[in-house]
């Protein structure tokens, strides 16, 4: 006779065991110094954008990778931004007052000893992932109000004062919202999230300086790739680099290596690694708080620049430094971009690469030269990797540079290996250089100065790394 499966939650021994025994120590969440107070300004900002009006926001939930497995949870970024809070799930309510006005977050309450998902819950009991903060945890932590999940529909009930929901993000909130989106709320919040305050400007030098650690780790591990660990070895090593010092990875790790270094979002690591090729490394560590930095460098496997890599190489630099003159508050947001096009157009064509003069490719009609670098030259950066994603284009690409900002420079050249009308020693050439810059009254801080730039540098740097 087949035997009968037991289902825990019908053996009356086994709940009225597992229910006693359990101490309630409570579990605190980690937060980076100063979140509750840079969060709280952040609201206080929003809200005197948006007056009047009851706001919505959802953390989300972690996405299905596939069947019953999940990738790891991140909350949504405008959420972040507005509480510092990463419990999945949960959702932020700010409702207008006479004096200012009231935020409460409504959060799941973790599940104790004496509800059965403590033990059958894979997904977020604790038996399977661990204690977590409860109301009382995140509430001290966040100086927020915190209350249950289930009491959300009832503060969202009714049309006054007018709700702003942010959907798309979290089920919950979606069906509650009935159909008050949030595209003002989101314009509004991209727009505020481009000028940082000292504490996220804070978040950022420590993103850039994890990751700076992190690409001397990548350096070190150059022969080790050559030996056969290839691109996916290099990957690793900066990734886990990331997780040692912040959540992990901004966003997908770029280790291209040779003909991959052409492919703008080589994110397959999946290639050899030679000592003459060129390795390609866009990466950034996102920190607790989710800010996250991203740098570009390219160097050499083997330590020397070939005469052809050299030249390519040389022409970006050129073009990066250049614009990095036009990063000053007031200055259009696009001069840094025209600025490092017309260097390269000019390269490409002393070399011979363009079949019309420079003004002629420059002119909105041409852009012949867009053949070798069809992507952008750089975006605000924060707590996305591209952040204020929903910004106005008068308040980005139309708008000017201020006091504040974070942005990156990143010029590039792609050669691609099957591109017959560059030279055979240029293809299967692609050069990237990128840093994270703050906007001041004169000159931009380069955070990511500490990376070499110049090409006797990076070839130092590398060696160094690899003695």
């Amino acid at each position: 006779m087949a035997r009968k499966r037991v289902r825990l939650s019908e053996a009356a021994g086994f709940l009225g065991d597992i229910r006693t025994g359990w101490s309630s120590t409570p579990t605190r969440p980690e937060l980076p110094a100063g979140t509750a107070a840079a969060s709280a300004e952040h609201r206080r900002r929003l809200v005197e954008e948006l007056p009047g009006r009851r706001l919505a926001l959802a953390a989300g939930r972690a996405p299905m990778r596939a069947n019953d497995t999940y990738h790891e949870f991140r909350p949504d970024s405008d959420f972040v931004w507005l509480t510092g809070c990463d419990a999945e799930g949960a959702v932020l309510v700010i409702t207008p007052t006479a004096d200012g006005h009231d935020a409460v977050l409504y959060l799941n309450e973790p599940a104790g000893p004496e509800t059965t998902d403590f033990f059958a819950d894979p997904h977020h009991g604790a038996l399977w992932n661990g204690p977590q903060p409860g109301l009382a945890e995140w509430s001290e932590a966040l100086g927020l109000t915190c209350l249950p999940l289930d009491r959300l529909a009832s503060a969202l009930r009714g049309m006054s004062p007018p709700t702003l929901v942010a959907t798309g993000v979290d089920p919950l909130l979606d069906a509650l919202a009935d159909g008050r989106g949030g595209g003002e709320l989101r314009r509004a919040c991209s727009e505020l999230r481009r000028i940082k305050d000292d504490w996220e400007i804070g978040q950022l030098r420590g993103a850039v300086d994890a990751t700076i650690a992190a690409f001397g780790d990548v350096a070190a591990e150059l022969p080790r790739a050559i030996e056969g660990g290839g691109e996916r070895w290099l990957q690793g090593t900066f990734d886990r680099s990331a997780r040692s010092a912040g959540n992990g990875p901004g966003y997908g790790t770029i280790v291209a290596s040779g003909p991959h270094a052409p492919v703008l979002h080589w994110v397959r690591c999946d290639g050899v690694v030679r000592p003459d090729h060129l390795v390609l490394v866009d990466a950034g560590v996102e920190m607790r708080s989710c800010y996250t930095a991203d740098v570009t460098r390219t160097f050499p496997a083997g330590g020397r620049f070939t005469d052809a890599q050299r030249r390519v190489y040389d022409l970006v630099v050129a073009a990066h430094l250049a614009a990095i003159e036009e990063v000053r508050p007031g200055r259009d947001y696009l001069a840094f971009h025209d600025t490092a096009l017309r260097v390269l157009a000019e390269g490409l064509h002393d070399w011979g690469l363009l079949s019309v003069s420079v003004d002629e490719a420059m002119d909105p009609a041409g852009q012949q030269h867009r053949r070798f670098i069809v992507c952008g030259i750089g975006h605000y950066l924060g707590i996305d990797v591209h952040d204020s994603p929903n910004a106005r284009p008068s308040a980005y690409h139309d708008g000017t540079l201020a006091e504040r900002m974070v942005l990156t420079v990143e010029p590039g050249l792609y050669f691609h290996p099957d591109d017959t009308s560059v030279p055979p020693e240029l293809r299967g050439i692609g050069v990237r250089v990128e840093d994270d810059l703050l906007v001041t009254a004169g000159a931009p801080e380069n955070l990511s100065a500490e990376l070499p730039v110049h090409a006797a540098d990076v070839e130092r740097w590398v060696l160094d790394h690899q003695s």
